[in-house]
């Protein structure tokens, strides 16, 4: 694997860290773009592994699963997760406060999407030879 992908692959994990943690903490809105965060990588470092190609710059999460053609089930969590990249952190993207928009259960819905991203984004890497360290 080439150690461009890898680093996206890690720091996706550490963005996955980081939702668990916010929720943990009742930072919900916090957690919400983490796990957007987190399937962004892991999608960009399969890219690179899967396509042999950089990743478009984009932080659309549907865009990046259209590149992969991801199964529907994936994309459904693609569809999503993709607003939080904007409405857990701007008031007017999120017609309000984001941090009042969130709440366990929420959170804890988005970390559940972003977990199936990564098993079939681990599932799609595993199936190309690539071994998770």
């Amino acid at each position: 694997m080439r150690e461009e992908a890898r680093r996206w692959l890690v720091q996706g994990d550490a963005d996955l860290a980081h939702a668990r943690a916010s929720i943990q903490t009742g930072f919900y809105f916090a957690a919400a773009f983490a796990c957007h965060q987190a399937v962004e990588k892991w999608l960009k470092g399969a890219i690179i592994h899967l396509r042999r190609t950089l990743p478009p710059k984009t932080h659309n999460l549907v865009e990046l699963g259209r590149v992969l053609e991801v199964p529907e089930d994936v994309m459904s969590d693609l569809r999503l997760l993709n607003p939080e990249y904007a409405t857990s952190r701007y008031p007017d993207a999120a017609n309000g406060v984001p941090a009042e928009n969130y709440d366990e259960r929420r959170a804890n819905m988005l970390l559940q999407a972003a977990e199936r991203v990564q098993r079939w984004v681990t599932s799609a890497l595993t199936g190309s030879g690539w071994t998770p360290s």
